[in-house]
């Protein structure tokens, strides 16, 4: 069975479900409360009320503590067993987007030194007993670009170019083997490592990071991810697959537009919609599509964009994750909270209208969402335990992450 891509630390080869297992806190690290954040952040945008910027300050601080007490011995984060990496990567980004922690602080530093224990001699940021490269090295690249530090510029060229090498270009094989073609459906696409079945989540993550890390839209590299973006979209003027001509041609995205049995047969962690009528877009790939078009520097008036801003304000909802079928709406619901925040802030707007009318503050919206989930220890975790929400340290870095997008401009 296929491991789905939403965890961005992916490489767990045994998840860690139970609730007193994931949440204990390490009562024998008499660092992790002498190191909780003192200060607030400020925010750069006067988009939120006080209220909110009150509510939202306190979730980031009680959430960064929760983290704190969650370090290792060794300065790294894990997520049940594993994924070290990739859970010390997302960590340090949420401690390095806060005022009390830069790379000098002990924390950070000793963080910095697990992360960087894993580049690989290829430049890739990960475990090779675990795979998933592509995500590891990604958000490791967005804690290095984070991190504005000289000391690690060789290590962010690394792994910048490591990524650009997993793009699936025309030449290249295709997980049968077969060689890519100018018009294969896989073309444009990034897998979980080298010639692996490319899908939206991981070719999202990939853009994200090259973005972060200073590459420009219009770059060779992202320009050639732009087709395989398209190519998930539920948009039939401009995506002629055959799944999007039978489908409902709604704007909205799904996984991956191709699989390995048959390229002319996509993949939806929705579903497929009823009546043999193509495959169901949901709100975490629409948002991850939505977020790669602005990203690829596709114009804000292009009718792939706007058809992505139509479905997001006829789905609008931060209750569960959009569209997914009644009994799997839970699913994937903080990942959706982490790309819906980075996708609205690329996107500008403080306040977007539904296709009813209604004025909805994104920012608000998603700090009273959050709000109402958080456990007495600053935490979060999905009891609808899918991609690994099941875990502490994953969920309540995500919602971090997530709650600072909505303090910066």
């Amino acid at each position: 069975m296929r491991i789905s891509c939403y965890a961005l630390m992916i490489a767990v080869a045994v998840v860690c479900v139970s609730l007193s297992g994931c949440s204990k806190k390490k009562s024998d690290d008499k660092d992790a409360g002498k190191y909780a954040p003192a200060s607030v952040a400020q925010p750069e945008t006067d988009a939120m009320d006080a209220v909110h910027v009150k509510r939202v300050q306190k979730l980031i601080n009680d959430g960064l503590t929760y983290l704190l007490e969650q370090q290792g011995e060794d300065g790294g984060w894990r997520i049940g067993p594993g994924a070290k990496p990739a859970a010390t990567a997302m960590a340090l980004k949420a401690l390095l987007q806060h005022p009390d922690f830069d790379t000098k602080h002990p924390v950070v530093k000793k963080g910095f030194e697990v992360l960087l224990s894993y580049q690989q001699p290829d430049g890739g940021v990960y475990d090779p007993n675990e795979g998933r490269a592509n995500y590891t090295t990604s958000v490791a690249l967005m804690a290095i670009s984070a991190a504005k530090d000289p000391r690690f510029n060789e290590a962010k060229r690394r792994a910048t170019a490591y990524l650009r090498g997993l793009l699936i270009r025309p030449g290249s094989k295709a997980p049968d083997g077969a060689t890519i073609t100018e018009t294969h459906p896989m073309r444009g696409g990034v897998s979980y490592g080298e010639h692996g079945r490319p899908d939206l989540s991981n070719l999202g993550m990939w853009l994200q990071a090259l973005h972060e890390a200073g590459v420009e839209g219009d770059d060779p590299d992202i320009q050639e991810a732009l087709r395989f973006v398209t190519r998930t979209q539920n948009f039939t003027e401009k995506n002629s697959s055959k799944w999007a001509v039978a489908g409902s041609n709604d704007g909205g995205f799904i996984y991956a537009p191709a699989v390995k049995a048959d390229l002319n047969v996509g993949e939806s962690k929705a579903g497929e919609i009823p009546g043999d009528r193509g495959l169901r877009s949901y709100g975490s790939m629409t948002y991850m599509g939505f977020k790669s078009l602005l990203h690829a520097n596709v114009d804000r008036d292009d009718p792939r964009v706007r058809a992505a801003f139509r479905w997001i304000r006829d789905y609008w909802r931060l209750d569960s994750n959009p569209n997914m079928p009644q009994d799997q709406k839970q699913e994937g619901l903080y990942y959706y909270y982490h790309v819906f925040a980075k996708a609205l802030r690329a996107w500008g707007e403080p306040v977007i209208k539904d296709l009813k009318g209604g004025a909805h503050n994104w920012r608000h919206e998603l700090i009273d969402a959050v709000a109402g989930r958080v456990e007495k220890e600053g935490s979060w975790i999905n009891l609808k335990d899918r991609w690994y929400e099941g875990d502490r340290v994953l969920v309540t870095a995500y919602v971090i992450l997530a709650l600072q997008e909505c303090m910066k401009k």
